[in-house]
């Protein structure tokens, strides 16, 4: 089971999306999400009713982009939650402590 449909299932009635701002584009797909505002560094999913927000990585090797890190700590600084999830079990565990008050 995703991350996501773990968080479903397990908060069910809290709403999660994904942020469409990763992946590999062409230029001319690049300069039409810029232009409709999409960010470099904006974590995958939000939670809004928890002001969480949650940067998905590998399980091994994935590592924060330096855009990702300056979107993080703007983002904590303006007092927003950000978990950086390490595969989808890792992700599952810090929400469970977050909620558990960890």
């Amino acid at each position: 089971m995703g991350f996501v449909n773990w968080f479903r299932a397990k908060f069910a009635g809290v709403l999660i999306f994904a942020v469409p701002n990763g992946g590999k584009r062409s230029i001319s797909a690049g300069k039409k999400f810029k232009a409709e505002g999409v960010v470099a560094g904006v974590p995958d999913l939000f939670v809004p009713e928890w002001n969480l927000w949650i940067e998905m990585k590998r399980a091994s090797g994935g590592r924060l982009s330096p855009d990702q890190k300056e979107m993080i700590s703007y983002l904590e600084r303006i007092g927003h939650c950000v978990i950086v999830g390490k595969g989808a079990a890792d992700a599952s565990k810090k929400v469970l402590e977050l909620k558990n008050g960890k």
